[in-house]
């Protein structure tokens, strides 16, 4: 029996596609962070120059709310997230706001005065927002006493805040 040869063509087409397929396969994706997975770690430095560690917040609720100043979710959701560290701080919670804008943090520092946030804010790097999975804004993640995301939220609404409120109220409790 007469063993037949694929053609140049053939193989000079067939070649390419499977190095491509092969070299696409071993490129690590952006993973999305999901519940009950550990929280990855974070190494910020606030606006007001305090360093901040994922370790600062172990046995604490911490509700990280990544944001942006143009975002007009994102500027809807401040006062929920004042009012929820006001409420809930003296219990165990602690709220963290992430800015994703680029550039200088004079623009982050004015928009923290003009909206009044108070509660503490960091500038995340492309490293970060990859680590966190995040795909839009505004996303909460709030993560558990033991370092573990308990919740995700993205985007904000009424629903949004009564759920994140539950979720915070549950594991204040645990």
């Amino acid at each position: 029996m007469k063993r037949q040869i694929p053609s140049k063509k053939f193989a000079a087409k067939i070649i390419p596609l499977a190095l491509a397929g092969l070299l696409l396969s071993t490129q690590p994706a952006a993973a999305i962070l999901q519940k009950g997975e550990a929280a990855p770690p974070i190494k910020l430095v606030t606006t007001s120059g305090q360093p901040i560690t994922l370790n600062n917040y172990k046995g604490y609720v911490l509700v990280m709310d990544f944001f942006a100043t143009w975002c007009i979710p994102c500027k809807e959701s401040i006062p929920h997230m004042n009012a929820l560290r006001q409420k809930y701080g003296k219990q165990g919670l602690q709220v963290l706001g992430v800015s994703v804008d680029e550039g200088s943090d004079r623009e982050v520092r004015s928009f923290i005065g003009e909206k009044r946030i108070s509660y503490p804010v960091a500038i995340a790097g492309e490293e970060m927002q990859t680590d966190y999975g995040l795909r839009s804004i505004p996303t909460v993640y709030v993560i558990n006493k033991r370092g573990f995301v308990a919740e995700k939220f993205q985007g904000f609404s009424d629903q949004t805040a009564k759920a994140m409120e539950d979720t915070i109220k549950r594991l204040l409790a645990e």
